[in-house]
């Protein structure tokens, strides 16, 4: 990896260093993380499996997705908000996914609260998406150095406290500043990355929510 923070991969392509060359790490950072995204039901899922990886590596997050929609319904968070003890104490034991009592019933409450959200602003996209940051809130220039320094931002504190406010959980300003990342509220790309101007360009075409 060089000072810029990209390696280069079999097919000679340099990207952001954090994919490692793993296979399925590289199809996530290529053909998901940074793209914009709009469906209610994928950013539920996003936020809530952010909050799920506190402590651990995305990565282990990942290997794990498929098994987490199994357990969570695919994350329709109509579905997942009338969750009982029942469903809790099948996910504990359900050893596909992290087997964190906490996070699995900060999930169903969130589930609650995001059928509160999309009641009050007409869905999650529009109030997340009212919230993307302006170029002035963002860095000249995206590389290693500058990310290393994003852990998290005025506007991810921003979401955060409002979140809390509204009765989420485990939604820190750092996990939703991971959250901004992936699904694309900003393009984290590193400069040189040969996914960020494909990014940039589905950003610049991408109708915001209203």
């Amino acid at each position: 990896m060089s000072e810029t923070g990209l390696i280069k991969g079999e097919d000679g392509k340099l990207r952001c260093f954090w994919h490692d060359n793993k296979g399925d790490y590289q199809h996530y950072h290529d053909t998901e993380w940074g793209r914009p995204v709009d469906s209610d039901i994928r950013l539920f899922e996003k936020i809530c499996l952010e909050g799920f990886q506190s402590g651990l590596s995305w990565l282990t997050i990942l290997r794990k997705r498929e098994n987490f929609r199994a357990g969570f319904a695919d994350f329709e968070f109509e579905k997942v908000a009338r969750f009982g003890d029942n469903d809790v104490e099948r996910l504990v034991t359900d050893a596909g996914i992290i087997r964190h009592r906490g996070k699995i019933t900060s999930t169903i409450n969130n589930a609650r609260r995001a059928i509160e959200m999309r009641n009050e602003f007409g869905s999650l996209a529009a109030y997340f998406w009212s919230y993307e940051p302006g170029p002035a809130d963002r860095p000249e220039r995206i590389d290693r150095e500058s990310l290393l320094a994003l852990t998290k931002t005025d506007v991810s504190t921003a979401i955060s406290e409002d979140l809390k406010k509204r009765g989420w959980s485990f939604v820190g300003p750092t996990t939703v500043y991971a959250f901004m990342q992936a699904m694309g509220l900003v393009n984290d790309h590193f400069e040189g990355c040969c996914i960020r101007d494909e990014v940039e360009d589905l950003r610049r075409s991408f109708v915001r929510p209203a």
